[in-house]
């Protein structure tokens, strides 16, 4: 708490608090702000029956749930980014840009990603309006309307983005990640209200149960985000002119959870791409719509298969995607060049091999927990049976891992003032 006064004590830092918080809810004005011709009834329904579009309002930071002129958040981005990140396997340019030049081919890298984000947003509004007027979700517009609909959508999304980089600016957080951490904590009202409205005295044990596994995950979620493999690492003494220099002991951290939120992101999409394609599909023939959505909902309704699946893509995209951020060979070399070793292991080669059998022993364990944490709701339910109870971990993890880094960064800013001794 004394950390909480101390940076409204401090202007600056005061002045950044209540700039994020003006802008987010700018954000949440602008999710408020639905589209014209939308049945909200209809809406509500459609919704609470569709899985994909529950797990896309997530990330729109919750403006699709009624489709408003932001309802594909900062989605379009998101995407942008993993199409880039998946480049640079198959581009070394790309690569090279985003690992190897620092700062400037960062922003250069991120640059790209936004103007990525352009057409994604274009198509994804295209799509969405398509979709939901052949549901009957929104009556079929004219076609100035309808266009002008995409334009307002895909500038909704754009806006997402610029309000994001603001939030970014402050130092006080990633824009983006608050942007989703608001959008799901403004849906824990209607969970409690919900939850207490379902509320008997036969389901006391039941919700008492649910604190306890949720202040659990919480805990474990924690554990899993901060854990980290300590390699230690030793610099070699160099002598130049009358000066000695290197000699340091340090150590490495490699992260048990290197991947982030990024493989339940993957793992849902892989589950829900045959619901999604029967959408697609029902657009130019309803009959085999029909059909492939009949397979989706019963492969869904199989909590058991649907549960393993969901557990093994989480585990193989959590290898998969830490292999791509994580590179062995550049580590090594990167350590060898600045003069650094790890005691014990020959550099070059040997050093390569190392760090790549470490980092699949501690991914090991990261995947578990993490394909755990994503089938936890599936097991709630199906303890419980109790639906209005299930835990969102894919949820829990974003709060978490968003709340941590903002803590850090505010931290780092306070710590910072205080050796300068400003005030």
């Amino acid at each position: 708490m004394g950390r909480i006064f101390q940076i409204f004590r401090i202007k600056d830092l005061r002045n950044k608090v209540l700039t994020v918080a003006g802008l987010l809810v700018a954000y949440r004005v602008f999710a408020a702000i639905p589209i014209p011709g939308v049945d909200a009834a209809r809406l509500a329904s459609y919704f609470n029956s569709n899985q994909f579009f529950g797990f896309l309002n997530f990330f729109s930071g919750g403006g699709l749930a009624n489709l408003s002129v932001v309802m594909l958040g900062v989605g379009p981005y998101i995407t942008a980014t993993i199409i880039m990140q998946l480049l640079t396997i198959v581009f070394p340019r790309m690569k090279e840009m985003y690992y190897e030049e620092g700062a400037r081919g960062q922003a250069k890298f991120n640059q790209y990603s936004r103007l990525l984000t352009v057409p994604l947003a274009v198509v994804n509004s295209y799509g969405f309006l398509t979709l939901l007027i052949s549901q009957g979700v929104i009556n079929r517009p004219p076609l100035f309307s309808f266009i002008t609909n995409v334009i307002v959508i895909s500038a909704g999304s754009m806006i997402a983005l610029w309000l994001g980089e603001l939030i970014t600016e402050q130092k006080m957080g990633n824009g983006i990640s608050l942007i989703i951490l608001a959008g799901i904590l403004s849906g824990l009202p209607r969970f409690f209200g919900t939850a207490i409205v379902s509320y008997t005295p036969a389901l006391l044990t039941t919700y008492l149960g649910f604190a306890v596994a949720a202040v659990v995950l919480i805990g474990g979620v924690v554990y899993l985000n901060e854990g980290e493999r300590k390699v230690p690492v030793a610099y070699a003494r160099r002598v130049r002119g009358n000066k000695m220099y290197g000699g340091a002991q340090s150590y490495l951290p490699l992260k048990v959870n290197a991947a982030g939120m990024i493989p339940l992101i993957f793992a849902i999409s892989v589950l829900l791409f045959p619901q999604f394609l029967a959408f697609i599909v029902s657009i130019f023939s309803a009959a085999w719509g029909v059909k492939i959505n009949g397979f989706a909902q019963a492969f869904v309704s199989n909590q058991f298969w649907y549960g393993a699946i969901y557990f093994l893509l989480v585990f193989v995209f959590t290898y998969f995607y830490t292999s791509i951020t994580f590179n062995p060979e550049e580590v090594a070399k990167n350590l060898q060049q600045g003069g650094g070793f790890v005691p014990g292991i020959r550099p070059g080669e040997s050093t390569q091999k190392f760090f790549s059998t470490v980092m699949n022993r501690v991914t090991f364990w990261g995947a578990v927990f993490l394909g755990l944490v994503a089938i936890l709701p599936i097991v709630v339910q199906s303890i419980t049976g109790v639906a209005v109870l299930t835990i969102s971990g894919t949820a829990i993890l974003i709060v978490v891992a968003v709340a941590l880094e903002t803590m850090r960064m505010v931290d780092s800013q306070l710590t910072v003032r205080e050796y300068e001794g400003i005030e």
